[in-house]
C-alpha cells in the first residue's frame, strides 16, 4: 500500500492498515509547512500550536504559514474561495507534496498519518504542505494540484481546532516513526 501513480502523473494516497509499516525505522525527514486560512488565532490555539510545532522541530524543519481569510472583501462566497484559491496557490512550491485537510478526504489514523509521511519522504518532494482550508472550503485549483486528501475527523472541525489537531497528530506521527511511547 501507499502512493499509486495515476495516468494524469498525479497520485493517489491508499492508506495502510492500522500499523505504521516505517515504525522504527530511518524515514527522511522532509520539512513541514502547515498553511492555514483564517483570522488571527485565538492566543490560547496559538500558544498550542506553537507547542506542538517545538516538539515537531525535534524531527524535522516545521513552518507555520497564515493567509487571511477573505483577503479581498469579497462578499460572494465563490469569489472568496477563488480569492483565497489564488493565494493558498501562490504559495505553493512546484516540489512540494501537498495535503489538502477537508472533510471528504480520505479518513486516516494515526499510524497511517505516519505512514502518509514516511511514504511522502520516498517521492522526491522537497517538503510537504498541509492546507487547512478557510471557512467555506478549498478552490477548485488546490483540489486539483493536491496530492492527496484527509481528513482529521468525520465532524467538521473550525479551523483552528482543525490546526491544533493537525500539529498534535503530526507529533504523534513522528513519534511513532520514531518508535518513541507517546503513542502508547
Amino acid at each position: 500500500m501507499g502512493f499509486t501513480l495515476l495516468a494524469s502523473c498525479k497520485t493517489h494516497y491508499t492508506p495502510p492498515g492500522n500499523e505504521c509499516k516505517y515504525a522504527g525505522q530511518s524515514v527522511r525527514a522532509l520539512p513541514i509547512r502547515i498553511l492555514t486560512v483564517g483570522k488571527k488565532r485565538s492566543t490560547g490555539v496559538q500558544l498550542i500550536v506553537d507547542e506542538y510545532i517545538e516538539k515537531l522541530k525535534h524531527y524535522c524543519p516545521v513552518e507555520d504559514v497564515r493567509l487571511k481569510s477573505n483577503p479581498k472583501n469579497a462578499r460572494d462566497v465563490m469569489a472568496q474561495i477563488e480569492h483565497e484559491d489564488m493565494a493558498v496557490m501562490s504559495l505553493i512550491k512546484s516540489n512540494e507534496w501537498v495535503v489538502m485537510l477537508d472533510e471528504r478526504g480520505l479518513s486516516v489514523g494515526s499510524e497511517q498519518m505516519a505512514s502518509l509521511i514516511g511514504d511522502a519522504g520516498n517521492t522526491g518532494s522537497s517538503s510537504i504542505l498541509f492546507c487547512v482550508g478557510g471557512p467555506y472550503g478549498h478552490g477548485r485549483q488546490l483540489r486539483q494540484r493536491a496530492n492527496v486528501s484527509i481528513r482529521l475527523s468525520s465532524l467538521v472541525l473550525n479551523h483552528e481546532v482543525a490546526l491544533v489537531v493537525l500539529a498534535e497528530q503530526l507529533y504523534r506521527a513522528w513519534t511513532i516513526l520514531k518508535g518513541q511511547k507517546y503513542h502508547h
